[in-house]
């Protein structure tokens, strides 16, 4: 598998890939990395030739932290009909009754996603976080480390909770919106809002 992008998100998934029992073969991103821990090949950005070659024949994984950046990444090569893997660790614990969605979903180790969860496309379910009961997680959203989503809670496309945030249950959050680290939302959140504190404001 290729991973696209190689800095700290992307040293993450590779662990995953590793302990999935697949191998990484290599790297993209726009300059080669001086720092490269695992020594990886870089082939060039995601968008060259001997890239585009590489993850036909390997595969790929979308190694980017970033929400929106990770998103448009995904849509520049699905156009060019590739679509990435996804990297579940197999120490994450996911219900038989969720639904992950097939491309580019990252589940850490010690990740919980139980019965009848939804899980979009380009989704991370980062180190240890909770996704309950009938959690609705939206395309390229990203749920960080040990982050507590209580039953039925929906959380939109391209949002951000930070690590060890509760939502309680019930509860939307709309796209594009960020939850502080630690924060506790009781409340519905709008489209475009940043909330942090306990409770959230």
């Amino acid at each position: 598998m290729i991973l696209i992008g190689y800095s700290g998100h992307a040293f993450v998934v590779y662990g995953i890939v590793q302990a999935a029992g697949k191998q990484v073969t290599g790297y993209c991103d726009v300059v080669e990395k001086a720092y490269n821990p695992f020594q990886l090949p870089w082939y060039g950005a995601e968008n060259s030739e001997k890239a585009i070659e590489a993850m036909r024949k390997y595969g790929f994984f979308i190694a980017v932290g970033d929400n929106l950046l990770r998103r448009k990444i995904y849509d520049n090569l699905k156009a060019g009909d590739l679509i990435p893997g996804n990297a579940i660790h197999p120490a994450a614990m996911i219900d038989n009754s969720a639904t992950i969605a097939a491309a580019g979903v990252m589940v850490a180790a010690q990740a919980v996603i139980n019965p009848l969860a939804v899980i979009g496309t380009g989704v991370i379910c980062n180190t240890a976080c909770i996704i309950e009961h009938e959690c609705v997680v939206g395309d390229f959203a990203h749920i960080g480390p040990g982050a507590v989503l209580c039953g039925n809670v929906k959380i939109g496309a391209g949002s951000f909770v930070g690590a060890n945030a509760v939502i309680k249950q019930g509860i939307t959050v709309g796209k594009n919106t960020m939850i502080g680290a630690g924060a506790v939302v009781v409340k519905n959140v709008p489209d475009d809002a940043t909330v942090v504190g306990v409770p959230a404001k």
